[in-house]
């Protein structure tokens, strides 16, 4: 059973989100041009990127070592951004394979998520918003807690600057790699 602090594992009673509308006008968007500082110190401009580009949206990973946020397992859809980094690293060459490069984003700062790639060995970028300058380019839906402003849940597919595709709310997150490679297997390139 896992422990409701334990930040690898989901507790089997999370809140499920419910769909609110909040992402209905994205697909089909032109990305905005703004950059991001990636956990490799680099700048990243998703809507200059060729291809297909998988962008998984979480609001905060979780590290052993600091509690969780107030009210975090009660919050839907706050829970199991750890777990889904892990699912998009275990899936990354299947995910590689069907065309598509993959990120992780979040307002995380730099610094905080080179730990998390660092720890959970990713094998792709995870880009900072922590100014949001790009949630509020895209009007992503947000939330907030403890003084901080987080972003729901989320992931994009994009193809050559554009929303392909639009997942949202994304629940269970452990399973979100999983809908994005049987919707790329269904929408080859």
């Amino acid at each position: 059973m896992a422990r409701s602090d334990d930040v690898y594992t989901l507790p089997a009673d999370l809140p499920v989100p419910e769909d609110d509308g909040a992402c209905d006008h994205l697909s089909g968007m032109t990305l905005p041009s703004v950059e991001l500082r990636s956990s490799r110190g680099e700048r990243v401009d998703l809507s200059t990127l060729e291809g297909r580009i998988v962008v998984y949206i979480y609001p905060r990973t979780g590290r052993p070592d600091q509690e969780l946020p107030n009210g975090w397992n009660a919050i839907p859809g706050a829970r199991g951004c750890t777990p889904q980094s892990c699912a998009f690293r275990d899936h990354h060459a299947e995910l590689n394979s069907l065309g598509a490069r993959v990120y992780g984003l979040s307002t995380q700062d730099t610094e905080y998520q080179e730990e998390l790639v660092s720890r959970l060995r990713l094998p792709f970028d995870v880009l900072s918003d922590a100014d949001l300058d790009f949630t509020r380019a895209l009007e992503l839906p947000t939330f907030g807690v403890d003084g901080m402003t987080l972003i729901k849940r989320t992931t994009l597919i994009l193809r050559d600057g554009k929303i392909e595709k639009v997942f949202y709310p994304v629940f269970p997150p452990d399973k979100s790699a999983d809908e994005v490679i049987e919707w790329l297997k269904s929408h080859p390139l």
